[in-house]
C-alpha cells in the first residue's frame, strides 16, 4: 500500500470511529478520501479537503469535522496533523517515511509504473480507424498519439486493454477509390480519360497507380472494365494498406486487431436489422428502413437501409458496435472526431435496443489540429496541396516531437502545433527538454562509473535532507497516482506534464546536488536516487510512445 493509500485509509477508519461513537452523523453515502501534494512544503506532506466536501452530508462545519477526525486518527506514518484555513487537514509524515518509500521503489526496479491488475474484464480501444483510400493526415496522428498513448496508460494502470484498428474497407469510398484508380491507370498508359468528379484526385493516388504499374504493367488495360475495375481495386486496396501500417509503424502505433468493416457485409449487418425490426427498434417508411433512434435520445429517426436496399454506414457501425460487445468487452472507448458528435445518439440508441448498456460504450472526441510555422498557419501539403499527411509532419519535426505535442493538450482542446519550437533544441521545447533530462542523467551515470563509484551497497537513503532532493523524492512518489488518474480519465496529456514536472523537478536537483566531490555514502544515495529519475522518465516517455535516449 503506498503512503497516500496508508493515510487515506487512516482517515477512512477515522470517520467511522467518528460515527460509531455519535461525533458525527450522516445518512449519504460518502465521498473517498482525495490527498493532493501541497504546493509548498510547509503545508506538509498531503493535505485534504475531505472535512469541506462532507460539511453537507455531515451538517456541521468543516473544521468540526476535521478535528473530530484529527482525535481520532492512528498511524505510524503521520507525525502530526495541522488544520489549516476553514477546514483543510495537512499531513506531515515521520521523518523516515519518505526513505522507507524511496527504497520499495529502488527495489522495484523496472517495475515501477505499474499498477496491480484491475482483474479479468478486457477493455477495447478502437482508434484511428480512417478510411484506407488516402495517406493519414495530422488529424489522424493525433487520434493515433492519444489513442496509443491511452492504451499504454490504461495497460500501465493494471486494466486489460486490446487496441483495434477498424478499417472503413466497403461501400461508396471504396468504389470511388477503384475508379479514381482505374482513370489514373488509364491516363498514366495514354489513354485519354475523364476522370470521376467525385473521384480522389490527390496525389498518393497517382502514386498508387505507379506503383501497380510498376509491378504489373499494361496487362489490365484490355480486359473487360468491370474485370479491370476489380483487380485495380483491390490492389489499390492493398498498396492503401500496406501505406496506412507502415506510416502508423513509423509513428509508433500498433495494433493488437485489424477488423475488416467487409466481414460485416451482409450477415451480420442484416442479424443486426432483424433483431431490431424484431423489437420494433426499426420500422419501414417511404420504402426504406429507419432506426427508431429519437426514442433514445437522438434528435430525429435515421435511415438504415436506403431505398435501393443499401445499407447506410449506420448499418455497419449498429453491426459492428454488436459485434464488439458480443466479443465479451466490458468496456468500449471510441476515440472520434469531433465531427462526428451528433453521431453518438444514435449508435448508443441502436445499442439500447440491442440490449445492451450504452454506457459501456464511451466516446473521445478529437478536437482540431493547426499547424503553425513562422507564426502562420500551415493548411496545406507543398507537395499534395491537400491537408498535411502525418508523414510529412514526421519527416518535419520527427515523431517524438509530433507525439509529444500531440499530447501535451487534452484531446477535447483544439491544438495550435508550432513546428518551429517542435524542431528546436532548446528547454523551450518541452519534448526537448525531457529527453535531455534523461540523456543528463545517463551522462551522469558514465561519468561516475569512470570514477568508480556505482550503487555496491544498500543506498543510505536517510543522508538525503536537502530541499532538492526531498522534491525530487516526492515527485517521484507522485508517479503511480499519476497514471491512476490519467487511465481513468482517458488523459495521456497528465503524463506528459508529469514527466516535464518531473525534468524540471530534476534540473533543480542537478544545480543544487553534487554527485562526484561528496561523502561516499551520500554520492551513492544521490545516484540511487538518480536511477529511480532515469527509471521513471523513460517508463512515462514510453507511456507516451517518445523515446528515452542516453545522449543528444
Amino acid at each position: 500500500m503506498q503512503t497516500k493509500e496508508k493515510i487515506a485509509a487512516a482517515v477512512k477508519s477515522a470517520v467511522e470511529a467518528a460515527m460509531n461513537d455519535g461525533a458525527l452523523k450522516f445518512s449519504d453515502t460518502l465521498p473517498d478520501v482525495a490527498l493532493e501534494v501541497p504546493p509548498k512544503k510547509e503545508f506538509g506532506d498531503f493535505a485534504t479537503n475531505f472535512a469541506m466536501q462532507t460539511a453537507k452530508i455531515f451538517r456541521t462545519s468543516p473544521k468540526k469535522i476535521a478535528e473530530e477526525i484529527k482525535a481520532r486518527i492512528s498511524s505510524d506514518i503521520i507525525e502530526r496533523i495541522e488544520i489549516a484555513g476553514a477546514g483543510f487537514m495537512n499531513f506531515y509524515l515521520r521523518g523516515d517515511v519518505i526513505y522507507r518509500e524511496l527504497k520499495k521503489i529502488f527495489d522495484a526496479g523496472k517495475n515501477f509504473g505499474h499498477l496491480p491488475n484491475k482483474g479479468n474484464v478486457t477493455i477495447q480501444v478502437e482508434y484511428v480507424s480512417a478510411n484506407p483510400t488516402g495517406l493519414l493526415h495530422v488529424g489522424h496522428g493525433r487520434g493515433a498519439a492519444a489513442g496509443s498513448a491511452i492504451v499504454n496508460i490504461m495497460r500501465a494502470a493494471g486494466y486489460n486493454v486490446e487496441s483495434e484498428y477498424y478499417i472503413n474497407d466497403a461501400g461508396n469510398q471504396m468504389d470511388k477509390l477503384t475508379k479514381s484508380v482505374n482513370a489514373r491507370y488509364l491516363e498514366l498508359l495514354g489513354e485519354k480519360i475523364d476522370f470521376p468528379e467525385d473521384g480522389y484526385q490527390g496525389v498518393d493516388i497517382i502514386d498508387t497507380t505507379k506503383r501497380i504499374i510498376a509491378r504489373h504493367g499494361d496487362k489490365f488495360i484490355t480486359l473487360p472494365e468491370d474485370e479491370r475495375l476489380k483487380i485495380l481495386g483491390e490492389l489499390a486496396y492493398v498498396d492503401k494498406m500496406l501505406e496506412l501500417k507502415d506510416d502508423l509503424e513509423n509513428f509508433g502505433v500498433e495494433f493488437d486487431v485489424w477488423f475488416s468493416e467487409r466481414t460485416l457485409h451482409p450477415d451480420k449487418i442484416n442479424a443486426a436489422i432483424e433483431i431490431l425490426k424484431s423489437n420494433g427498434g426499426i420500422y419501414e417508411k417511404d420504402g426504406a428502413l429507419w432506426l427508431a433512434s429519437s426514442q433514445f435520445g437522438d434528435d430525429k429517426d435515421r435511415v438504415v437501409v436506403r431505398e435501393n436496399g443499401e445499407p447506410t454506414y449506420l448499418a455497419a457501425d449498429i453491426a459492428y458496435h454488436k459485434n464488439k460487445f458480443d466479443r465479451g468487452f466490458g468496456e468500449l472507448i471510441n476515440l472520434w472526431g469531433a465531427d462526428h458528435h451528433g453521431y453518438v445518439a444514435r449508435v448508443k440508441a441502436a445499442m439500447k435496443m440491442l440490449g445492451y448498456n450504452p454506457e459501456k460504450l464511451k466516446i473521445i472526441f478529437l478536437q482540431m489540429v493547426s499547424l503553425f510555422r513562422g507564426g502562420e498557419a500551415v493548411k496545406m501539403s507543398k507537395r499534395a496541396g491537400t491537408a498535411i499527411p502525418l508523414r510529412e509532419l514526421m519527416a518535419e519535426v520527427g515523431t517524438d516531437a509530433a507525439r509529444y505535442f500531440f499530447l501535451m493538450r487534452s484531446t477535447d482542446s483544439q491544438l495550435d502545433f508550432d513546428l518551429d519550437l517542435a524542431k528546436s533544441q532548446s528547454a523551450d521545447n518541452p519534448v526537448y527538454y525531457v529527453q535531455y533530462a534523461h540523456a543528463r542523467i545517463c551522462s551522469i551515470f558514465r561519468q561516475t562509473s569512470e570514477a568508480g563509484l556505482t550503487i555496491d551497497d544498500e543506498p543510505k537513503f536517510s543522508l538525503m535532507n536537502s530541499t532538492a532532493e526531498v522534491d525530487l523524492i516526492n515527485k517521484i512518489f507522485e508517479y503511480p497516482d499519476e497514471i491512476a488518474k490519467a487511465a481513468e480519465e482517458y488523459a495521456p496529456q497528465r503524463i506528459a506534464r508529469y514527466v516535464y514536472d518531473l525534468a524540471s523537478t530534476f534540473s533543480a536537483f542537478y544545480r543544487d546536488c553534487r554527485i562526484l566531490g561528496v561523502e561516499k555514502d551520500l554520492a551513492i544515495a544521490r545516484l540511487a536516487l538518480l536511477k529511480v529519475t532515469r527509471h521513471t522518465i523513460e517508463h512515462a516517455l514510453n507511456l507516451l510512445g517518445v523515446s528515452a535516449p542516453e545522449r543528444m
